[in-house]
Order: C-alpha cells, then structure tokens, then sequence
C-alpha cells in the first residue's frame, strides 16, 4: 500500500502543534487540503467517508484552539474521526486504515495519546468527557479541557441523556459540541430530529443568537464570563418553549454555529474555551461535505467501499456466475415474505434499517417495521410490549450492540416469557470494524439465560427455516437467531419454508474416529476441511448442531457413544460458548472424551478481513483440518483452501 501524497499545508502537520503555528486565514487551505486527502484516500482504500467529510472544518478548529493532548478530545463512535487520526501523527500511515495489522477505524487509547477515549459503539462521549472533568476538578488540574463531540444521531441513546442530566448538576468543565447533520447511517428519525431543526429555524431564537455573538466579539475576555451568565439567564425568558430543553438540564447552550465555517467555529471555540462549567456547542454540518454525490446520498457514501473519485462509480465485483446473497439481504426478504402471510409480524431496529435490510420491509409496509434511532434498550423492550398484545415481533439488532440492552433481554423479554425474535446480524468477526463491532459473546450471554432459545444458521435455506419456525403460534419462548456479515453459500436461496424441531441437529457425514461439531455459518468452514482431509484419507464425521439452547441431546448421546475424539467449532468466544455447552454435557453424563474447541480466544481480537481473523484465531477450514489430523495423531499439516 501506498502513501497518500498530502497538500503543501497538510503535509507539514504532524501534530496538532504544526496545525496551530498557521494564522487563522490559512485554516481554510488546510480544511481544504484534510478533505481532498480523506477523498484520495478512502477512494483507494475504503473505509467510513461520509462521517469524516462532515467534520473536517471541526476537526481542524478544535485541535487549532485547544490544547490537546492535554485538553482531553473524545469523538462519539469514531466515524467521524479520519481528520482527527491525520492531524495527530497518523497521516503517514492512514493507507493502513482497517487493514489487518494496521491502524483501527477508531480512536484507540492504544494507538495514540490523542485518543482520549476508545469509541465503537455510539452515544459513550459525554459520559466519558463528563468522567474525565470530573476527575480533573477533583486532582486540582483546572488548566485542562474537556470536549465531547456527538452527533444528533447519537443523541437518541438513553445513555447521553443520563450523561447531560448529571453534567447540568455537576459544575465540571465540560463542552458537549452536538454535531448536527440529520444523519447516522441512515436518515435520523424520532421528536429530536424535529426539536433540533426547530431551534435551527427559529427566527427570533437565530436573531437573538447573531446580536450575542456580535457583542462578545467586541469584549475583552474578562469581561465574557460576566455576559455568559447574563446570556444564559436571558435565554430562559426570551426564547421559545423548543429551544429551553438543554437549559432546563443546566447547560449553557450556543448556537446553531455553522459547522462549515472554519473563522466562526474557531472564533466561538475560543470564546467558549473562557466559560467554565458545562455547556454545550450546537454546529449544524453537513455530512459528506465537499463531495457532491456523498452530499446527495449520505445512505450509500457512509461506508461505499473504493471509488473512482472522479467520475464517482463505486467498484463493485461483477460475478461471472450468481453469487451467494448476503445473509442481511435473506433476513429482509424472507421477513417482507413471512409479513405478507402473517398479518401479526412487526419488525424493529435501532438505527440499521439499511444495514441489517429491514429496509425492504420498511419500504413495502411502513406502518409495520420501525427504526427506532440508536436506542437498543428502546427497541427490545417496545419489542416486548408488542409481544404482549399478540404481535410477532423481529428485532434486528447487530450481535455487538445487542451487548446494551441486555437488561432488557432478561427483565422485560425472558422473565416474562415473551415470544420475541430477537436476529442478531453481524454475529462473529465482523472484520474491519474490529474488537467493538465483533459479534464474540452472544452466544455464551444468550444460552445462559432461562426460557432462551439460541440458534444459528449454517446458510441461507435455515436462516429462512429458523425465521419461519420463530414465527409459528406454537412458539412461545424468546427465540435468537444469530447470524454472520457477509455472503452465505447458496445462490438459489429462496427455497420453500419447512419447520424446524426445536432443539435438533443434524448429521452433515458420518465419519471415523474424530466429531466435528458445528454451529452456524462455520459449519461450511467443516465442509471444506472435510473434503481437504478426504483427499488424505481421513474421515471425520461433521454433525450441523444448529442450536447452542437447547442442545440435541439424543444427537450428542449417539456422538458421545461413537467418538472418543471432539472438536467443537463456533464463530463466537470459546468461554462460555457452544464448545462449553457441548462440555458441559458431556460432564453431566459422564463421557469423557478428549474434546477440542476452536472458536474465539479469551483475547480481544483486532481489525482484518474476517478470513484473516478466522485463520488467526484458529477455526478456518485449514486450522480445523489440522486440529482433526493433531487429534488423530499425525501431526499437523499445511492445507491451502
């Protein structure tokens, strides 16, 4: 991979330091400069595009006027953050961006003392921001800043409404800047969507606003502090009732700013810098700024993959023959195929409809699949509300962000017995995105819990199967179907709907001497080590267990009786996982054969391609051969898929 060559400005920048030895006016060539190398880069290399183009001009005025990496920078989920990552010392290695063995998609602690805060996952900054002053005030180290940037697509979350509540209260000095662009991945939805482009477009508010910023560009910085509180005393008589909400919860509000104007924003930055306590910046941007078709359709440019920047045409592989769907594409067309049947079907998500395809539903029966914003909590206990009236309800959340409403899950679903379905995309390695967005510990979170049923599909016909099954009037149990990002293996995959036995397996080829016991997607991976140890005359038997809750107790009675020798296999962290549930059997009825558990390691595993992964992690086709012939005996073998 190539270095990309930087602008004449940029190119000097290697902290945050160089960027402040230029005068103001040249800020405006070095916004320029960041974005054409933002757009030259993730063009080549691909990566998140839209998030950063947006916040290009904010990332270069607060590294420009604030201290860091004294003054603490955190960036809510990390998207955003290209700009920050090639202003702070990573500009030389950027082309590695997502790459196995390169530099994260995220900020990272790790990586780099400009990264304040490790982000991933949405909504975490103000937390983390308010944490942080809080920590500062009380180790007397009142120099330092604190700037929590969130965008409005993260404020949906419950998590920055508890943060705001406390930092109204707490007296820490903390600015909260809300990045307001209308987006997450998909378009923003919910009442703060409405209440945000209220205060945008309110006139008396915006004239009120444009007199106070002209006053304090004509006050000498003692005299800010004194007409900050008077401003904020004024504000809760003169505005109206919409623009009261981040006042009421005690903070000192500013703006709208536009995000865009590199002179304003630095100049409202350093005012605000000299106003102590909490408060908070509201910038108005626009995501995928400086790229027209990004501008056009934000939806598509989030993450587009590698593009011919000039003419715009994505690269996309055309196959010679027809190829596998991806498992997110079966999920959304096999739910709008089960809807048209079932009057009581509902689908909900928190803020993926595009990602996890709940889009087809949405697009073909409106009033029956909601996108509730980033809010997971939200959406498993209005799932759970539903469910209660009769309704059969499909809650898509990815298998890393089901992690926050886990509460939920046990208090509001399992307890009660509620027959929700609960399809967890992106279960696994997920690959680029790394150790927050990999899917690792489902399993082992969801088998534990009682009147749970977990399983997972081997490809497209029992993801299909396993979909329809959940939906019958017979079930009457939450139900997790979990399943990988990416392509399945069938490209006929439309087959007709069977019912699937709760709780069994099934036998895939018998076999000699060795098991091969597998869950879900990785089952294929067992299917290529097979016909590779065939051609070497060895045998294993491989058995599609299908469910990690509950067991097929008469399958593993019948693999326990014949094989002194198993090897269990998942795309999920061995602790506490399918292998576990496989061992813990086999304890209970007092077999004792010798027993092999490829999956994820008890480590955090990085960024690469999921192959990548799959093969550091030791259970791809060829680790899963070489664990069959090292368990025979033989001794291990090098075996190209």
């Amino acid at each position: 991979m190539d270095e990309i060559v930087a602008g004449p400005l940029l190119s000097q920048i290697n902290t945050p330091a160089d960027l402040r030895k230029f005068s103001k006016l040249q800020l405006q060539q070095v916004c320029d400069e960041l974005r054409q190398f933002i757009i030259d880069d993730v063009s080549i290399y691909g990566g998140h595009f839209g998030a950063s183009l947006g916040v290009v001009e904010l990332s270069v005025a607060l590294h420009y006027v604030y201290n860091t990496p004294d003054d603490q920078l955190i960036w809510d989920v990390g998207h955003q953050a290209y700009g920050h990552k090639i202003l702070t010392g990573r500009r030389k290695v950027f082309h590695t961006n997502r790459k196995y063995g390169g530099i994260s998609g995220f900020p990272k602690r790790t990586e780099s003392e400009y990264d304040a805060f490790g982000v991933g996952h949405s909504s975490t900054s103000i937390s983390a921001a308010l944490g942080m002053a809080i920590a500062s005030k009380y180790k007397n180290e009142h120099h330092r800043k604190h700037i929590a940037v969130i965008g409005d697509g993260a404020m949906t979350a419950g998590l920055p409404f508890e943060a705001l509540n406390h930092a109204g209260v707490s007296g820490a000095d903390v600015l909260i800047v809300l990045n307001d662009n209308n987006m997450s991945i998909d378009p923003n939805v919910g009442a703060l969507k409405e209440y945000l482009t209220d205060i945008t477009t309110s006139h008396h508010y915006n004239k009120f606003r444009d007199d106070i910023w002209k006053m304090l560009g004509l006050l000498p910085t003692k005299d800010f502090q004194k007409l900050a509180s008077k401003v904020e005393a004024g504000l809760k008589g003169i505005l109206s009732k919409s623009s009261n909400l981040f006042e009421a919860l005690g903070l000192r509000y500013f703006g709208p700013v536009d995000g865009h104007n590199i002179i304003k924003l630095t100049e409202t930055l350093k005012g605000l810098k000299e106003i102590p306590g909490p408060k908070l910046l509201h910038i108005k941007t626009v995501k995928g700024k400086g790229y027209e078709l990004a501008e056009k359709d934000q939806t598509l440019w989030h993450a587009p993959g590698t593009f011919d920047k000039i003419t715009g045409i994505i690269n996309k592989k055309v196959p010679l023959t027809p190829e596998p769907p991806k498992y997110q594409d079966v999920f959304g067309h096999t739910i709008l195929e089960l809807a048209e049947k079932n009057p009581d079907i509902m689908g909900i998500t928190p803020a993926m409809p595009s990602g996890c395809s709940l889009k087809i539903m949405m697009d073909a029966m409106p009033d029956r699949a909601i996108d509730v914003g980033i809010a997971e909590q939200h959406a498993v206990t209005l799932s759970a509300g539903m469910a209660t009236r009769g309704l059969r309800v499909f809650c898509n959340i990815y298998s890393s962000f089901m992690q926050r409403a886990y509460d939920m899950v046990i208090h509001d679903v399992a307890i009660q017995k509620l027959p929700v379905v609960f399809c967890l995309d992106r279960a696994g390695l997920v690959g680029d995105d790394g150790p927050t967005h990999h899917g690792a510990y489902d399993i082992a979170f969801m088998r534990c819990i009682p009147n749970m049923i977990v399983a997972a599909p081997m490809n497209e016909a029992e993801l299909r199967n396993l979909m329809y099954t959940s939906q019958l009037p017979e079930m009457n149990a939450p139900f997790v179907i979990r399943y990988p990002r990416g392509q399945g293996v069938m490209p006929n995959w439309r087959t007709p709907f069977e019912k699937i036995e709760i709780g069994k397996g099934r036998k895939i080829c018998d076999g000699e001497q060795v098991a091969i016991l597998t869950l879900g997607h990785t089952g294929n991976f067992a299917v290529q080590a097979c016909k590779m140890l065939r051609e070497d005359e060895f045998f294993p038997a491989h058995y599609d267990m299908r469910f990690a809750k509950p067991l097929d107790e008469q399958m593993l009675h019948e693999i326990a009786s014949k094989y002194s020798k198993i090897i269990t296999v998942e795309d999920g962290c061995i602790v506490g996982g399918f292998g576990s549930a496989i061992l813990e059997f086999m304890a209970a009825n007092h077999y004792y054969p010798e027993l092999k558990m490829l999956g994820i390691p008890d480590r955090i595993v990085e960024h690469g391609k999921p192959e990548e992964l799959h093969k550091e992690c030791g259970y791809d086709a060829a680790s899963i051969a070489n664990a069959v012939k090292e368990m025979i005996g033989v001794g291990s073998m090098e075996l190209m898929g």
